[in-house]
């Protein structure tokens, strides 16, 4: 039996220092190791001036159409946050949604940890959403433990290095599911990107669960793990234009929650009346933040760091 309700007040996680859980062996190999997944390499030290300043020149780049520009107040976005919990025992599953219809597609917004980007750069995501005055966030792709992918946040680029399955969200409030190995970051912006996201795969599209799903894999690389089997899982669906779904699934707990698979993730969002879903960083990363509290139970006992989320602001 599903149970549902309202969640508006929950005791405050503690925090636990998280992240990349490494073994490392003597040599040239554990130096490499540490630098490159360990050692923060800050590219742009101040992202907030870095947008201000890009989003103005794309702003001044854009042709005048002599239309009257309708500037969409905050006060027109809305977040509502449920707890679903179904089956029993051992195989109990417990999520957490938001349901956030957008007054305007740019009110869903990005940030980096310690407003900086590069790599192995973290912070949970409660601090990143407090330090945004977000009323609600999740944590998003991790893009700082890779330096691939295509990287637009908050209509800038920042990384143009296409490799795998993407979202991409417009600013007219349309979401798509694209191949970053067939396009630019350039011809994205041209086209409307306001944020990207590079993680997946894509578990629903054209309202139905997409074949495979349990067998792919993401950057099964040094010190990452599969995302197969029964996880915590973070997922992004799209119901309409500025219609979108948040789900985070706790898991690795029995009797609360035991993760679910990916099947059972899209799944999840087809119910909810998503037509398209987007798998993001999972495991001991997901964690979903609203009104000044964690709301779920991150699986590490406490929030992990991440490099990035996804939020809605006060």
């Amino acid at each position: 039996m599903d149970s549902r309700r309202r969640h508006r007040r929950r005791i405050r996680n503690s925090l636990i220092a998280g992240g990349l859980a490494v073994v490392l062996v003597g040599g040239g190999g554990a130096a490499w190791a540490v630098d490159r997944f360990l050692v923060e390499h800050v590219e742009i030290s101040d992202v907030s001036a870095y947008e201000a300043e890009n989003q103005a020149t794309t702003a001044e780049a854009e042709p005048d159409t002599g239309a009257a520009t309708d500037t969409t107040t905050q006060s027109d976005t809305s977040v509502t946050v449920s707890q679903v919990v179904t089956g029993t025992g051992a195989d109990t599953v417990t999520y957490y949604v938001a349901d956030v219809v957008l007054g305007d597609a740019t009110d869903l917004r990005s940030a980096f940890a310690k407003d900086q980007f590069g790599e192995n750069i973290t912070e949970t995501t409660s601090a990143i959403a407090a330090d945004n005055d977000a009323l609600f966030a999740i944590n998003g792709d991790y893009y700082g433990f890779r330096d691939t992918g295509i990287v637009i946040r908050n209509g800038v680029v920042y990384r143009d290095e296409g490799a795998r399955e993407g979202l991409v969200f417009y600013t007219d409030g349309t979401v798509a599911v694209y191949d970053e190995t067939t396009t630019t970051a350039a011809e994205l912006l041209a086209a409307g990107a306001w944020n990207t996201l590079s993680f997946g795969p894509a578990i629903v599209e054209d309202g139905a669960i997409v074949d495979g799903i349990d067998q792919v894999e993401i950057d099964t690389n040094f010190g990452n793990h599969s995302i197969q089997g029964e996880q915590p899982r973070t997922l992004v669906g799209v119901i309409d234009e500025n219609h979108l779904v948040f789900v985070v699934v706790d898991g690795r707990s029995e009797g609360y929650s035991r993760g679910v698979t990916m099947t059972e993730a899209a799944q999840i969002m087809l119910d909810l009346g998503a037509t398209t879903a987007y798998n993001l960083d999972g495991g001991g990363s997901s964690t979903m933040y609203f009104e000044g509290e964690v709301v779920n139970q991150p699986s590490n006992g406490g929030e992990r760091g991440t490099s990035d989320i996804l939020y809605v602001a006060e």
